[in-house]
């Protein structure tokens, strides 16, 4: 069975994405365009090339060195034109994958150098992504694209951040979020922002559990209410051996809180050692509300169908784990539950299937 799963096969199959990142999807060519119109100096102009060098450059075991090289692309995304533009290429980017659902997020408050107003920043991307749906309609393609308004943890601008996210609701923004390093700037710092989009019925996920340990997801759960946890990949620091939970784990699986798990981005970033050391294998048997992520694209030179390909690869995966995957993301999504729903019913579930008979 498993070996009959090709990678243009998985390339096919319905995927969902709950955790990526604008800034972090690039593609190289686009970089190069948009460095020479603002005057950007870039490591090499030669695409080829700067795509290999941002996934040398990601793949130091560091967070902090990994987040270094956002440098460069959010310096070409201070204009209207090349947040649309990006934006634009993203969904249809995805869809080409076979993402049929993404989440994709970004913080307005890294796009302001050129004085546009936090408004102008998320209205650009929301026209962006929407001329990238209608375009891959137009190719055939489907993608449903949710945005994520990211605020940085080590700022104080996130209940600014948060009340934007509110603000553009329902033309496309469907979640909030916190990143950023970890160590040193705890959820804690943002729980007024995290307490008003609670009384405004807003869905929110936390950077949480990736280069910091449990206390970081234990805050991000138990404190500021999150709905999801951005990696939550040390959330296997609280699981013995022999698989007994400890009481923050089980609280975790018991209130299925969705694990945005991103494989290769984890090895990236010292979460882990390797792919086949990655706990997502464990995560899966005991039943975790586990989900397959592509963090950021361009620094890890990857897509949705690598990462499950490389799941393939390491853990024997077939369909029937690829699906469960799938529609776990899918089930945690931040939009309402019809809709989720729908695109279980009528679009994951029949392309599985097919595969599985």
């Amino acid at each position: 069975m498993v070996a009959t799963i090709r990678y243009e096969d998985i390339v096919k199959v319905p995927k969902a994405l709950l955790h990526d990142h604008l800034d972090g999807g690039l593609r190289p060519a686009t970089i190069v365009d948009l460095a020479a119109e603002v005057g950007h100096e870039l490591p090499t102009t030669d695409p080829e090339a700067l795509g290999r060098w941002f996934v040398e450059a990601a793949d130091s075991g560091s967070l902090e060195r990994y987040l270094e090289t956002f440098a460069h692309t959010v310096a070409v995304m201070q204009t209207p034109p090349a947040l649309r533009r990006v934006a634009r290429e993203c969904a249809l980017d995805l869809a080409a994958d076979g993402v049929v659902y993404a989440e994709v997020r970004f913080a307005p408050e890294q796009h302001l150098e050129q004085d546009l107003s936090l408004d102008e920043v998320v209205e650009a991307v929301l026209a962006g992504f929407a001329e990238g749906t209608a375009q891959a309609v137009e190719a055939g393609l489907t993608i449903r694209v949710g945005t994520l308004l990211t605020a940085m943890r080590h700022a104080a601008r996130s209940q600014e951040i948060a009340e934007l996210a509110v603000r553009h609701r329902d033309a496309g923004v469907v979640g909030f979020d916190i990143a950023g390093a970890e160590a040193g700037f705890p959820p804690t710092r943002h729980l007024d922002a995290f307490e008003y989009l609670q009384r405004e019925n807003f869905h929110f996920t936390i950077h949480a559990g990736e280069a910091f340990g449990l206390p970081s997801i234990w805050q991000a759960i138990q404190w500021c209410g999150a709905d999801r946890l951005g990696h939550g990949v040390r959330i296997i620091d609280d699981i013995a051996p022999d698989g007994a939970l400890g009481r923050l784990a089980a609280y975790v699986r018991d209130k299925r809180i969705p694990l945005e798990l991103c494989p290769s981005s984890n090895v990236q970033t010292g979460a882990v050692a390797s792919i086949a050391d990655h706990p997502i294998g464990l995560l899966r048997d005991l039943r975790f509300r586990a989900t397959v992520n592509t963090d950021n694209r361009l620094m890890s030179g990857t897509s949705m169908s690598r990462e499950m390909a490389l799941l393939v690869e390491t853990f024997g995966y077939g369909w029937k784990e690829l699906q469960w995957f799938t529609i776990n993301a899918m089930k945690s999504a931040f939009i309402p539950f019809d809709e989720r729903l729908r695109i279980i019913d009528e679009v994951i579930k029949p392309a599985y299937a097919e595969l599985l008979a």
